[in-house]
């Protein structure tokens, strides 16, 4: 009896011996376990603040896209306003200017070489004809007109005195 109880003693120490073992195992598992869940918590912090400060931003920039937009259509109705204030302005300008006659063409200009009209050089086959009528300025056969027996005047002459031919 002694020799089972001695045998059964070393079973119940070796047993012993090894769920210590399994026990250190398990606790050096939880411990590795508990770091990683720390890490874990820490992680998700991050991502947490980091989606906050992504989420604050993209408010931000809602906001300035919203505010930039309120100051371009704000700008392109003041332009709209403006453009209306100046047709009106060229409207008003076309009626007060729309009785004025053409102005009275100048004086000629000294160099009897050209026309005084389209500036063309007077030449061997383009004759040069004064006009008989406001300018006396000295024309070519393209930029006068023929009265017959009262001569050519220039066009600009022709049109003051026959408005009604323009």
């Amino acid at each position: 009896l002694p020799q089972r109880l001695a045998s059964l003693a070393a079973a119940a120490r070796e047993e012993t011996w090894q769920s210590r073992q399994q026990l250190q195992a398990q606790q050096q598992e939880v411990v590795r376990l508990q770091e990683e869940l720390s890490r874990a918590r820490q992680d998700g912090e991050r991502w947490a603040s980091a989606l906050q400060r992504a989420q604050r931003e993209a408010l931000e920039r809602q906001a300035m896209r919203g505010a930039e937009q309120a100051r371009q259509q704000e700008l392109i109705r003041d332009m709209k306003e403006r453009l209306l204030e100046l047709l009106r302005e060229k409207d008003a300008l076309w009626q007060k200017t729309e009785g004025i006659d053409t102005p009275m063409p100048g004086p000629a200009p000294r160099d009897t070489g050209l026309c005084s009209r389209c500036h063309k050089d007077f030449r061997l086959l383009s004759r040069r004809y004064s006009c008989s009528r406001l300018c006396q300025g000295k024309v070519c056969h393209a930029c006068s007109m023929d009265f017959g027996k009262q001569g050519r005047c220039c066009l600009i002459c022709y049109q003051q005195r026959h408005p009604q031919a323009t």
